[in-house]
């Protein structure tokens, strides 16, 4: 009896060894304290000017009518397929940027899907409609207007989960939005879109995590990705 309990208690060690090994695990991407793992967009390096590390918070600052190409969009050394990205970001007020995911570098610009981070309440863009609101796919899919959106200055908490085909937009511990990529709905929704023209926008693609330089003042902290196997399937957390 022993003998046999030794072996069970041996098997269910080993059986708990391989399923952490196997789970996915949370990386942070930005340490609180430098830029290292991220660059510009088609550079080499991290932009000289417009970004800094600041109280924890990697901050774009505001241009103050200055060329903000001087800085530029910032994205991850690493690219990523399936995954689970969580942020906090605060907006100054009129502020504008965003968060984009699937980003390539053999496109002319950062045109990819994008995380919408905006001033709802003062800035132009997010007053076109709630396709262009915080949480939206920008200029593609609506957040609701019942989102559970702080305003500006005010920390937010989001996460985007690309699982398989499947995406997710989350704001405050809310999900705001889902759609499938590649799915006719998509493509519908892109035909109405800025993108309907660039071609494999909406397909799923292995890449970059951006964070934009729209000119305006705003900062992202505790910035988490965990990989994922390909699911349809993710919990709130």
């Amino acid at each position: 009896m022993q003998r046999l309990g030794f072996c069970a208690m041996a098997l269910i060690l080993a059986g708990a060894a391989l399923a952490a090994q196997s789970a996915p695990r949370e990386r942070v991407l930005f340490d609180g304290k430098t830029t290292t793992g991220w660059r510009g967009f088609k550079k080499a390096t991290f932009p000289e000017k417009g970004w800094v590390v600041e109280d924890g918070w990697l901050k774009h600052l505001a241009a103050k009518g200055e060329d903000s190409q001087g800085s530029g969009d910032i994205i991850t050394i690493d690219t990523f397929d399936n995954f689970d990205l969580s942020f906090e970001w605060k907006i100054a007020p009129g502020g504008n940027s965003g968060v984009k995911y699937l980003v390539v570098e053999n496109r002319s610009g950062p045109i990819a899907h994008e995380y919408q981070v905006i001033d709802d309440a003062r800035h132009a863009d997010a007053k076109i409609g709630p396709h262009r609101a915080t949480a939206a796919l920008y200029d593609v899919i609506a957040a609701p207007a019942s989102k559970p959106m702080k305003p500006a200055g005010e920390i937010n908490s989001s996460r985007i989960v690309v699982n398989g085909m499947h995406v997710e937009h989350w704001l405050n511990g809310a999900k705001v939005l889902e759609y499938e990529l590649g799915s006719p709905a998509l493509m519908a929704a892109k035909a109405k879109s800025k993108f309907k023209d660039e071609p494999g926008w909406g397909t799923k693609l292995k890449g970059h995590i951006l964070l934009q330089d729209h000119g305006d003042e705003v900062a992202f902290r505790n910035i988490r990705i965990r990989e994922l196997p390909s699911s349809k399937s993710t919990a709130q957390r």
